[in-house]
């Protein structure tokens, strides 16, 4: 009679038998069979090919009309995604902590503000003495600078100097910089805050929204004169709010992004998990949020050989030249959007040629005095200390929010097929097949067989397998697939473990394991791997849904090829659990067995231990904790055997 196999969750060593040694397939196994950069490719082709085109209409007003269906699209569906209506809707509370120091011309003031309930942020305004009743106002936001935050000096020269030109300079803090640096508030947390069902990339939304929020309230500020700009992350900052928030009249972004294409070019234009949330591609690339500012003024400010990223004379093409038919459906173009590329220092930055570029075009469409030049205040540039506000006691972090959310998550039942339904809408489920085998090498000696293939999907991704077997032993019907989080090259035991039961076995390498995996070192140290990762959740799939496709294609073919009656998935790592056990409950009845050793027993673990986005980028797939847990996705797969 048949019976119903739960998942093993094995917490004991393997011991192989003598047959077939370990030794004897590991350097089968441990063969690299590509490049990382030859892994690398297909990925970037497939990712190409879901670039999101600029369309430019005939009429203005059909560009007007099209660029708020894409504001409304990306503010319900990406940032935004999930979000408590308290949180998004709350409006803006900031503590005015009172002036602390005056100088000529203008004076600050410390703010602090909640962005959520227990998250909140910090901010300097810098206050014009002499201005207009309605004076303009300018957001002042930033990328990485570390512990200076809002304190770094070229920051503090361009909030003064806006102030002495009559402008209200807001200096915002940046998550994870300045007074809000923490070891859990990295970015690659925002990944917890997605898995949660609630986006990440919210938080950091409303954290510059409030402060445009505050500016157009302020009694003194001009509504319909308000700017942003800033450098690196803030460059991003300055695009993604100025072009899904109507109210910015002028933006100024500096180096701070690039479109999809120039971001698969150029391994560094791929920013952190905010700047290429999920499903972001899928609405609008960075083209499109810079033409949805058409006709508002927007100056890029690029550098010719920046040591970061966003190189000017390589972005251009792709973003300014694709944007600029946009603005001339409005009016001549030369008027509102500009390009400024900086040759001096060149590098990435926004000191003083960058700034003044910045300044003539603030004078000329905020309506100023003309504006050539820096007044020179280094003198009055203010240490981190002087301009610390204080976040007050138990501030939040973004993890600290992605664990508040879980602990509220509460599943409902459904039918089966429901439940898969779902699921394969969570992980973007598109099914592959096995185009082509490509046989690599082969081994036959001292009672044991491979082959290696690279395994050619029909949708242009690849996947390798070795397949073992022990030639002098009875053959088993059953079939086993290893799975390492490692790769091929650290599952020897395993295989020769099945391979002694006379098993044939394949040791498979899915997408982002092993040799398949797209790998380019990166001066953090880490592999890169993730940031791929990003790009494919960007572009509208995910990482865990095409794995288990892979695996899932794999299996119906090696169950075909091999005639085993059964096929079962030993499974190694937190990683290869998840794979494994959603490829079993998309495609139920499938698999006999999935064995799992050093795995997961919740999904709640990814938040509690916690484990970082780099190490498992394909398991932090947005909502599927709100909706599906480990114990929850086995039953889906039905493993049911005759023995």
């Amino acid at each position: 009679m048949p019976r119903l196999l739960a998942v093993v969750l094995l917490m004991i060593p393997l011991l192989a038998l003598a047959q077939v040694e370990p030794n004897a397939v590991q350097p089968v196994l441990a063969k690299e069979l590509q490049s990382p950069d030859a892994a690398a490719q297909p990925l970037l082709d497939y990712l190409m090919a879901k670039v999101p085109p600029l369309s430019v209409p005939a009429k203005p007003e059909l560009w007007t009309a099209e660029a708020a269906r894409l504001r409304k699209q990306v503010l319900d569906n990406v940032i935004f995604h999930g979000w408590p209506a308290a949180w998004r809707d709350a409006p803006a509370k900031f503590e005015d902590l009172g002036v602390f120091y005056s100088a000529r011309g203008y004076r600050m003031r410390k703010l602090r503000y909640e962005v959520v309930p227990g998250f909140r942020s910090v901010a300097i305004l810098y206050e014009p003495v002499k201005a207009e009743p309605k004076a303009p106002g300018i957001v002042n936001v930033n990328g990485h600078v570390g512990e200076l935050g809002k304190a770094v000096e070229y920051k503090q020269k361009r909030c003064i100097n806006q102030a002495l030109h009559g402008i209200y300079a807001l200096n915002l803090e940046w998550i994870n910089q300045g007074e809000l640096a923490a070891p859990h508030n990295e970015h690659t947390f925002a990944a917890h805050m997605d898995l949660t069902g609630t986006t990440g990339v919210g938080l950091f939304y409303l954290a510059m929204r409030k402060g445009l929020d505050y500016l157009a309230a302020h009694p003194n500020v001009d509504p319909k004169r308000l700017g942003v700009t800033g450098l690196s992350g803030g460059g991003w900052q300055t695009v993604t709010l100025s072009g899904l928030d109507e109210r910015v009249r002028v933006a100024i972004p500096v180096a701070g992004y690039s479109p999809m294409v120039s971001r698969l070019e150029r391994f560094m234009d791929i920013g952190d998990n905010e700047q290429q949330a999920s499903d972001l591609f899928l609405y609008a690339d960075f083209t499109h949020l810079t033409a949805m500012r058409a006709p508002q003024p927007t100056l890029l400010i690029y550098n010719a050989e920046d040591s970061c990223c966003f190189i000017g004379p390589m972005v251009k093409p792709e973003l300014y030249d694709k944007v600029l038919p946009v603005y001339s459906l409005f009016a001549d173009p030369s008027e509102n959007f500009a390009w400024h590329e900086n040759l001096d220092p060149a590098d990435h930055n926004y000191q003083l040629d960058n700034r003044e570029a910045a300044y003539r075009f603030i004078a000329r469409h905020f309506g100023l005095p003309a504006w050539e030049h820096e007044t020179p205040v280094g003198a009055e540039v203010k240490s981190y200390d002087e301009l610390k506000v204080g976040l007050g006691p138990d501030q939040a972090t973004i993890l600290g929010l992605a664990r508040k959310l879980a602990s509220s998550i509460q599943r409902s039942g459904g039918t089966p097929e429901a439940r898969r339904a779902l699921l394969a809408e969570i992980v973007r489920y598109k099914p592959v097949s096995l185009l082509h085998g490509w046989a690599v090498s082969n081994s036959k000696a001292k009672g044991v067989e491979t082959r290696t293939y690279r395994l050619q999907m029909t949708n242009g991704l690849w996947a390798h397998a070795t397949w073992v077997a022990a030639y002098e032993l009875p053959s088993s019907k059953t079939a086993t697939i290893v799975l390492n989080d490692k790769g091929r090259a650290h599952a020897a035991a395993i295989v020769a473990d099945r391979a002694n039961r006379g098993e044939q076995v394949a040791a498979l390498d899915l997408l982002f394991t092993g040799d398949a995996a797209p790998r380019r070192q990166r001066s953090s140290g880490d592999d890169g791997r993730w940031l791929y990762g990003l790009m494919l959740a960007a572009a509208g799939d995910r990482p865990l849904g095409i794995e288990a496709a892979q695996l899932i294609a794999a299996a119906r073919s090696f169950k075909r090829l091999t005639g085993a009656e059964t096929i079962r998935i030993d499974a190694t790592g937190m990683r290869s659990q998840l794979i494994a056990l959603v490829a079993g409950a998309l495609s139920p009845k499938l698999f006999s067995e999935i064995a799992v050793h050093d795995g997961l027993r919740s999904l709640g673990e990814l938040l509690e231990r916690p484990v970082k986005f780099q190490d498992a980028p394909d398991m932090f797939c947005r909502d599927l904790y709100k909706y599906f847990d480990l114990d929850t996705l086995a039953p889906l797969a039905e493993m049911r055997s005759d023995r």
